[in-house]
């Protein structure tokens, strides 16, 4: 249940920072897609091994990738190669932006270095 929330929760902060239009920009959804899988837990490697989908090599961001476009065509009625392009044009800055967590929490030791990191965020901008 968390990851839901997490994953819807990280949609709503993107509609709130970035003036996501989720309806007339495909690349708008596929980077906040791109964002929740990557951020909520969906592609754990827990996961991907109760869905007998892993790899050494990269699976995160395959994973990242395979999910993304899979939300897409939930929503959206487009061919899976238009999906697919979309993702590919967003991906790179997409998946290297962590706000509001600032790192990927894998597990809750790194939720709650993300927890951290966010209380003494005041520390890392006071000298800009």
């Amino acid at each position: 249940m968390s990851r839901v929330v997490t994953h819807e929760l990280i949609h709503a902060f993107d509609h709130c920072r970035a003036h996501v239009h989720w309806f007339t920009d495909v690349r708008h959804l596929a980077c906040s897609e791109i964002r929740a899988a990557s951020l909520s837990g969906d592609c754990s490697l827990v996961n991907e091994i109760f869905r007998l989908h892993f790899g050494l090599k990269q699976h995160h961001q395959t994973c990242v990738r395979d999910r993304a476009v899979l939300s897409i065509l939930a929503v959206r009625n487009i061919s899976r190669e238009e999906a697919q392009k979309a993702v590919d044009d967003v991906f790179e800055s997409c998946f290297n932006d962590r706000e509001p967590f600032g790192r990927i929490p894998h597990t809750k030791i790194y939720a709650q270095y993300a927890h951290r990191d966010f209380q003494n965020r005041h520390r890392y901008y006071s000298n800009i």
